[in-house]
């Protein structure tokens, strides 16, 4: 079905994005934007429906770049979410219960704003399952971009959750050619522990992952036209997975000028990228280990590896390292509905402007993600992924908080609705930053 929005004030997701007052949009029946321009000169088509905005703000949905569709940010210990794991990936029934729940977080995303996720790591391929189901229509869901599991090593991050172990490179090989043969659309990898496997206070982050089985796995994923991603929590992981050519570094660590020059040179012609993922690492600064079912040792971890990540961020953003964002959703107090509280974080932890963390929430992580043709701006020829606000969010990005309508791919929910968990909004409310003048 065609549509045509008037009186839109439209924010486009460019880098340079200004409100562009009384405008209209509209939007074909392929699902694709056809004509943007001002509402007193744009002549929509005979037959589209008309959505008249009455100066509502209008722009990109968002781009989540770092979820996990398992979870749903309740605290779970890392054992208690392995043994959950283990008790329905291996069983028929299981697996079908997983489905549905990877289809309900999904679904929470596209509620709250978010029309593309990228899956990067979720038990048995069911996010490529999911996936699948999308694309075919049996249900509505955000565009999602899926990993299934990940690569890692004997005792490494995500063994036993969302990732199978290789212990020589040629195994390395040999799972991202499953990967492949599920037909998923980038490889994970986890180079570095995390805050819930690290043994000793002051070292998380630990390169887990040798070079060579690293360098393997992003020389198969490459040679099948699959990009990769990696789980980095320390310097050293950040260098090992950038000389095996990641192309994107996920939460990262403090940056010297030879990590910065890594960055800059790796690929194939464009830079390495680093994902910023500014909401798993604050609820252990500020929330008591009881509450986010962590230990005190995981605690000053859980701080390091905050630091580190906001520190990466404001490095790359000075050095001119493409930055994209997410939330790591699944982790302790880590919901579905609230990359909003991300982009908040970039402005108001890490330093961006509120123009800029726009742009990164969408075109930004389009163009990383290889999507900047498809998706994450508001112009002639992109797919209709839009969502519509009642406040301007380059006054206050908190207006992101509330959606009014969300479209993607052209299909339209005017009444979208998130399934909220009251008791974690409360606390992660309780230490939101103020908004800066």
């Amino acid at each position: 079905m065609a549509y045509v929005f008037t009186h839109a004030t439209v924010l486009d997701g460019t880098g340079g994005m200004a409100p562009l007052p009384n405008m209209t949009v509209v939007v074909d029946d392929a699902g694709c934007i056809d004509k943007v321009g001002p509402a007193s000169s744009t002549v929509p088509p005979a037959g589209a429906e008309e959505i008249d905005l009455a100066g509502a703000y209008l722009m990109p949905g968002l781009i989540n770049a770092h979820v996990h569709l398992c979870g749903s940010g309740k605290p779970l210990s890392a054992g208690g979410a392995g043994r959950l794991i283990d008790g329905v990936v291996g069983n028929p029934v299981g697996r079908w219960a997983l489905r549905r729940v990877l289809r309900s977080h999904a679904q929470q995303q596209l509620a709250s704003g978010v029309t593309t996720v990228r899956s990067v790591g979720d038990p048995g391929f069911a996010d490529v399952e999911v996936r699948d189901a999308i694309n075919a229509g049996a249900f509505p869901g955000p565009r999602l971009l899926a990993s299934g599991v990940g690569v890692t090593v004997p005792g490494g991050h995500g063994a036993g959750l969302f990732a199978h172990v290789a212990g020589t490179p040629e195994q390395a090989r040999e799972i991202v050619r499953t990967c492949f043969a599920h037909a998923c659309d980038h490889v994970k990898l986890f180079i570095t522990g995390g805050v819930f496997d690290a043994e000793v206070e002051g070292e998380p982050g630990v390169l887990r992952m040798p070079p060579d089985i690293a360098r393997a796995a992003v020389d198969e994923a490459h040679k099948l036209g699959m990009r990769t991603a990696a789980h980095i929590e320390s310097a050293e992981g950040v260098r090992v997975g950038l000389e095996a050519g990641v192309d994107t570094i996920e939460h990262g660590a403090e940056l010297d000028d030879e990590l910065i020059a890594l960055f800059k040179r790796n690929g194939a012609g464009r830079a390495s990228s680093l994902t910023c993922t500014v909401s798993p690492a604050l609820p252990f600064v500020k929330l008591s280990p009881e509450k986010t079912k962590s230990t005190e040792v995981q605690k000053v971890n859980g701080r390091i590896v905050y630091e580190g990540i906001v520190r990466a961020a404001q490095q790359a953003l000075e050095a001119g390292i493409p930055v994209g964002l997410g939330t790591d959703s699944s982790c302790p107090y880590i919901t579905h509905y609230d990359m909003w509280r991300e982009v908040v974080y970039f402005e108001r932890i890490v330093g961006a402007s509120r123009q800029t963390a726009l742009h990164v929430a969408t075109l930004g992580n389009a163009r990383i993600l290889g999507l900047g043709d498809e998706t994450g701006s508001i112009e002639p020829g992109k797919s209709a992924d839009l969502i519509v606000l009642d406040c301007n969010p380059l006054e206050n990005l908190e207006a992101l908080r509330d959606v009014r309508m969300v479209m993607v791919r052209g299909a339209l929910d005017r009444y979208p609705r998130v399934k909220r968990l009251s008791q974690l909004d409360a606390e992660l409310d309780g230490f939101l930053p103020k908004a800066q003048a």
